[in-house]
C-alpha cells in the first residue's frame, strides 16, 4: 500500500512539473506593476514631494523652543558700595515662542507649488506606468511572435523531411536522379538550422520579458483573448472612445486631453509661474513676532539681577541691498518659466507626430494582415497542390522546393504581421494616453469586437 502510494506520488509530481506556469497579458500587467523597479523609484517621487509639502506647511506653524544654561565663575566680582557684580555660578533656563512670515505671502505660495509638485508627482507615476505596460506589451508580442516563427521552422522541418524522403524513395526506382536528393538534403540542412536559432532567439525572447516584468522559473505564454483568424481574415473592431471614425485630428485631440506626460507640463507651468511669485515676494518685508519667558538663579546674587521675566517683540525686517541676488532670483525663474513653456510646445508637438505615426502604422499592419492572408491561403494551396503531383511525378523537384519557399515565406510574413497588428493597437491607445485606464479598467476606454459568426478550425502547417 505504502509503495503504491509513493508511485502515485511520483507520478503526480512528474505530471505537474511537466506544465509550466502560464501568464496571459493581463497577468503581466498585474505582475510588472508591482514589481517593477521603475515604476516603485516613479512611486517615491509621489512619495517624496508629499513630504516637501509637509515641509512647506510647517514654515506656516510657530515655532516653540526651550533652553537651559549653566555658568560657574572663577571668582566674584564686588562693586564700591559691596554688593556683588558678578555671582559665584549663575542657572537659567528660557522658553521662546517665534513666527516670522512674509508681507508678500512667500510661505504660502511654497505651500501651493508644493501642492502642484504632488499633483505633477502622480501624472509622472501614472505616464512611467503607461510607458511601461507598452514595454510589457512589446516584450509579450515579440515573444509570441518568435515562438510562432519557431513552430513554423519545425513545421518547415517537417515538409523538407517528408520531402527528403519522397525523393529517397523515387531515386531508389530510378525515377529522379541523385542531385535532387542532394539538393533536398542541403533544403534539410538548412531548415534545421533555422529551426535552431528560431529556437535560441525564443529563449532569448523569454529572458527578456522575464526582467521586464519580474518573473521567476519557466512560464509559459497565453494570448487573453482568440488571435485573429488566419483563415477568414476575420479583423477585431479597434475604436477608441471618443474618436468613433477613427481620425488621426481626433486621435491627437484625444491625447492632447489624455496624455499624462502632457498633464504633468501643465502643472510644471502653474509651478513656474508660482515660482516667479515666490522670488518676487522677496522684495516684501518680514515680519517676525517672538514671545520670551526666562528665569535666572545665581549664587550670590548681583544687584542688577531679575529672576523672572516674560516679553513680547514685533520686528519688521526689510533688506535694502542684498548684491542683486533678488533681481537674479526673479530672472531665474522667470527663465525657468520660459523654458517650461518651450517645453510643453516641443512635447505637444512631438505627440501628434507620435499619434500619427502609431495611427499609421495601425492602418498599414491591418493593410498587410489582409493581403498577406489571402498570401499564404494562396501558398499553402500551391504546396499542397505541387506536392501531390510531385508525388505522381507530375512536377519537378525545384517545383517543389519553390512552392516549399513560397508557403515558409507567407507563413513568417503572416505571422510577423498578426501580433505586429495587435502591437500596433496598443501602441496607439498609449499614444492617445488611454493604454493605462484600459488595462486598469478593460470595460472603458477602447472596445474591441470580434465578429460573432462561427470561426473555423484552425489548419496545421
Amino acid at each position: 500500500m505504502i509503495q503504491t502510494l509513493t508511485v502515485l506520488i511520483v507520478i503526480l509530481i512528474s505530471f505537474t512539473s511537466c506544465y509550466a506556469v502560464e501568464y496571459t497579458l493581463e497577468d503581466l500587467y498585474s505582475i510588472a506593476l508591482v514589481r517593477s523597479e521603475k515604476i516603485q523609484i516613479s512611486a517615491e517621487d509621489v512619495v517624496i514631494a508629499e513630504k516637501t509639502k509637509d515641509k512647506a506647511m510647517s514654515f506656516l506653524m510657530p515655532r516653540l523652543s526651550a533652553a537651559a544654561g549653566y555658568a560657574r565663575y572663577n571668582d566674584s566680582k564686588f562693586a564700591d558700595n559691596g554688593s556683588y557684580l558678578q555671582p559665584f555660578d549663575r542657572t537659567g533656563f528660557e522658553i521662546r515662542l517665534d513666527q516670522s512670515a512674509s508681507l508678500g505671502g512667500r510661505e504660502l505660495t511654497a505651500l501651493r507649488i508644493t501642492k502642484e509638485g504632488i499633483q505633477k508627482s502622480k501624472q509622472e507615476l501614472y505616464s512611467v506606468k503607461e510607458g511601461y505596460m507598452l514595454n510589457v506589451t512589446a516584450a509579450y508580442y515579440d515573444t509570441l511572435r518568435i515562438d510562432k516563427l519557431s513552430q513554423i521552422a519545425q513545421a518547415n522541418v517537417d515538409r523538407v523531411k517528408k520531402y527528403r524522403d519522397a525523393a529517397a524513395t523515387r531515386l531508389k526506382v530510378g525515377e529522379i536522379t541523385k542531385t535532387v536528393l542532394l539538393r533536398a538534403e542541403a533544403e534539410l540542412s538548412g531548415a534545421q538550422s533555422e529551426l535552431i536559432r528560431t529556437d535560441n532567439n525564443y529563449k532569448l525572447a523569454k529572458t527578456i520579458l522575464s526582467r521586464v516584468v519580474g518573473l521567476e522559473g519557466d512560464y509559459q505564454l497565453k494570448e487573453g483573448y482568440q488571435p485573429l483568424d488566419v483563415v477568414s481574415g476575420q479583423l477585431d473592431a479597434f475604436v477608441i472612445e471618443g474618436c468613433q471614425t477613427m481620425s488621426v485630428e481626433c486621435l491627437k485631440d484625444k491625447a492632447v486631453s489624455e496624455r499624462a506626460d502632457l498633464k504633468a507640463l501643465q502643472i510644471q507651468k502653474k509651478i513656474a509661474g508660482d515660482q516667479v511669485s515666490f522670488a518676487k515676494g522677496a522684495y516684501w518685508p518680514t515680519l517676525a513676532v517672538e514671545g520670551v519667558y526666562y528665569k535666572k538663579d545665581e549664587t550670590r546674587e548681583t544687584s542688577g539681577l531679575v529672576k523672572d521675566s516674560a516679553y513680547a517683540g514685533l520686528r519688521l525686517i526689510f533688506p535694502f541691498f542684498e548684491g542683486g541676488l533678488r533681481v537674479a532670483e526673479v530672472q531665474e525663474a522667470d527663465a525657468k518659466r520660459r523654458q517650461v513653456d518651450y517645453a510643453y510646445a516641443d512635447l505637444k508637438k512631438t505627440i501628434d507626430v507620435e499619434v500619427e505615426t502609431a495611427y499609421l502604422d495601425h492602418l498599414t499592419q491591418k493593410g498587410l494582415l489582409k493581403s498577406l492572408t489571402d498570401q499564404y491561403i494562396f501558398a499553402k494551396e500551391n504546396y499542397n497542390a505541387v506536392s501531390k503531383q510531385f508525388d505522381f511525378g507530375l512536377a519537378s523537384s525545384l517545383d517543389v522546393l519553390d512552392a516549399n519557399t513560397a508557403l515558409l515565406d507567407a507563413e513568417r510574413q503572416l505571422a510577423n504581421v498578426i501580433y505586429l497588428y495587435q502591437f500596433s493597437s496598443l501602441r496607439l491607445k498609449r499614444a492617445t494616453g488611454v493604454l493605462l485606464s484600459t488595462i486598469l479598467n478593460p470595460t472603458s476606454g477602447v472596445v474591441n469586437k470580434t465578429s460573432e459568426s462561427p470561426k473555423p478550425a484552425k489548419e496545421k502547417s
